[in-house]
């Protein structure tokens, strides 16, 4: 069921299993959740026409949506059609309109990650060939512009390298509660994470952006995960519960479970989901060989239409 609010502003009285105070109802929740996760081996679906998805596949999308935040389609005759045009197709279709216009995008909201080699992108990781570390898309943005989906389309992979790892955020926070209900509460406090201002040429580019690393979605009752794994350019709330829970999520995230997805993207393949926790590998293109990765990204305001919370 889906729960439309007018304001961006989480209801902190409304009953929630992710509330820390709210054991009953999270213990249902895990239990179900956990009772019907799907293997890596079952995240998979096959579109044969991201411009017109059946309404078989848009089902076992939804549903792996609802069950894991993410699935792992394949496109059958990719080269068809255009990639662009079709990965912003498959957006529509589940719900995904209000496009993140981010600092790399193009006129619609479309990404281009692969490596630049002039121009803005140059000065930022994903359009290098570095690795990414553990993250969810947006993580600086403001909450008025949370991302709460993304796609990530392949037309082309690297020579070598340039894999993904994949978590899902419900099962961090799952893992992260298993271990201390107590730093639930503190990653949901206000002022948990900041990442400082982004100043280009001494020019304000965005503003420091301050907030919580886990909340309750005011739109869907789901849980929103903002998050970096990175070390520098990062302020954490200096108290001892805080910084003991980002050394707990920091273990969750490297030490592998059979949470953990790796994958590395054929052509025709992508990752449709709710803004995942997610990394990826450094990697090596070979040009003479037409071996240079090509990625389309959309991030998107909007949760995927038929992954609402369910009531209790």
């Amino acid at each position: 069921m889906n729960l439309h609010h007018a304001s961006d502003v989480s209801d902190t009285t409304a009953a929630s299993p992710f509330q820390p105070t709210e054991e009953t109802l999270y213990r249902r929740w895990r239990a179900q959740k956990l009772a019907g996760y799907p293997d890596a081996s079952r995240l998979q679906v096959t579109i044969a026409d991201l411009n017109r998805v059946t309404a078989a596949e848009k089902q076992a999308i939804n549903l792996l949506c609802d069950q894991a935040n993410m699935c792992i389609y394949q496109a059958e005759d990719a080269g068809q059609w255009s990639a662009r045009e079709a990965v912003l197709a498959l957006g529509r279709q589940f719900g995904l309109h209000r496009l993140d216009q981010n600092l790399c995008a193009d006129d619609e909201g479309l990404s281009a990650i692969t490596v630049a080699d002039k121009g803005r992108g140059q000065e930022y990781i994903p359009y290098t060939d570095k690795p990414i570390n553990w993250h969810t898309d947006g993580y600086y943005n403001m909450q008025a512009q949370r991302i709460r989906a993304m796609t990530l389309h392949c037309v082309c992979p690297a020579a070598n390298g340039g894999g993904n790892s994949l978590l899902d955020h419900e099962i961090a926070y799952i893992l992260l509660r298993e271990q201390n209900p107590d730093y639930i509460s503190a990653l949901m406090a206000p002022d948990a994470m900041t990442i400082p201002a982004n100043v280009e040429a001494g020019q304000l580019v965005r503003p420091a952006q301050t907030g919580p690393v886990f909340a309750i979605d005011p739109h869907s009752g789901r849980l929103h995960m903002r998050y970096t794994h990175r070390t520098r350019s990062i302020q954490w709330r200096d108290d001892a519960v805080t910084q003991a829970a980002v050394i707990a999520l920091r273990n969750i995230l490297e030490q592998p479970s059979p949470y953990h997805i790796h994958l590395r993207l054929r052509p025709g393949q992508g990752i449709i989901c709710n803004n995942v926790l997610h990394s990826r590998e450094a990697f090596a293109d070979d040009a003479p060989a037409g071996m240079v990765r090509l990625l389309y990204r959309a991030r998107y305001y909007d949760r995927i239409d038929g992954s609402a919370v369910q009531p209790a």
